[in-house]
């Protein structure tokens, strides 16, 4: 089931409008390392994964907190299914709002992908 599909069918959570994405919200989101944490899962994911999937040394609360933010920003797309919910990335509407945005976000602080700015890659300290 696509996106759209999901909105459709009622079973999402509240979330913006794609033109109401926000660059501000976005980046706040994607700043916190629990927060890009699951959007890194979310991404290498190739379906919705339900809030039990992350692996997140949170309490319930603190983790609920995190998707809602992710969400109300527009970065994830969440909805229910019976009595779990399931998050999907926004990555093709993210990407449409602001072209390069996630996949750099992503790309960033990963140390095996790190580069210099001379373009090779940082030696690992002794």
């Amino acid at each position: 089931m696509s996106s759209d599909d999901l909105r459709q069918s009622g079973k999402c959570l509240p979330q913006p409008d794609l033109e109401d994405i926000r660059i501000d919200q976005v980046m706040r989101a994607l700043g916190e390392p629990a927060r890009l944490r699951i959007v890194r899962s979310l991404a290498r994911s190739t379906e919705p994964m339900s809030c039990g999937a992350f692996d997140l040394p949170l309490s319930k609360s603190t983790t609920t907190h995190h998707f809602k933010v992710l969400r109300e920003s527009g970065v994830i797309l969440q909805y229910r299914e019976g009595t779990c919910r399931y998050s999907l990335l926004r990555h093709a509407e993210l990407e449409r709002r602001f072209p390069g945005l996630l996949a750099a976000v992503l790309r960033a602080d990963e140390p095996e992908t790190a580069e210099d700015p001379d373009g090779a890659a940082q030696a690992a300290s002794s």
